[in-house]
């Protein structure tokens, strides 16, 4: 089973539905998803630019033309997760990846800024949406108390939700094949593990 788009609440996904305006969503280009989903979760579009994640990932593979943190030789982008875990710890947050047999439940919501998940995403010519997957980097988060897909492909923050419809929504996205959860947290919260309730 591949992921499949959440549906959720039917008025939640009403073409009408405009975020608040104090919702940043950065949006799909190139092969730059990874750092959609850092700048998303972040709520900044100056966290880091394409040249700060292209340091990030020659400096893990210095003097070497193919580097394994990078998927595309165009350098158009595709950065893998050593790549985004590097861009958070120069800011002082870790990227902590949740093992999928674990309860959602069991994460301490309250104590994780963001979420930057993996998913199998379609190929799109133009209009035309193409019988492939490829994987996509995501960010979910809370803003003002809702929980919102920022996912960089959507045209507008996708409205999930309560904390309860959170974690629905990853319950959900964990069930698919080939679908990953990197929970990001401080610095601080990551050596206490204080991510997990009774941590």
């Amino acid at each position: 089973m591949s992921c499949v788009p959440w549906k959720g609440d039917k008025l939640k996904l009403e073409s009408d539905f405009q975020p608040p305006l104090l919702i940043y969503h950065e949006k799909q280009r190139r092969e730059l998803c990874a750092l959609h989903a850092l700048n998303n979760v972040f709520q900044d579009g100056r966290a880091f630019t394409r040249e700060t994640l292209q340091e990030i990932f020659q400096r893990l593979s210095p003097n070497t033309m193919v580097t394994p943190h990078k998927k595309s030789m165009l350098g158009t982008g595709n950065y893998d997760v050593n790549v985004i875990m590097a861009a958070l710890q120069t800011k002082g947050y870790e990227a902590v990846w949740w093992d999928k047999r674990r309860d959602v439940n069991t994460i301490a919501l309250s104590n994780v800024m963001g979420f930057i998940m993996n998913i199998p995403s379609s190929l799109c010519w133009g209009p035309v949406k193409l019988p492939l997957k490829r994987q996509h980097w995501i960010c979910v988060r809370e803003v003002g108390g809702i929980y919102y897909n920022l996912d960089s492909k959507l045209k507008v923050p996708e409205q999930i939700g309560s904390k309860d419809e959170l974690r629905k929504f990853l319950k959900h996205q964990l069930r698919g094949k080939n679908c990953e959860l990197l929970l990001v947290v401080t610095e601080e919260v990551e050596v206490q593990q204080s991510w997990r309730t009774g941590g």
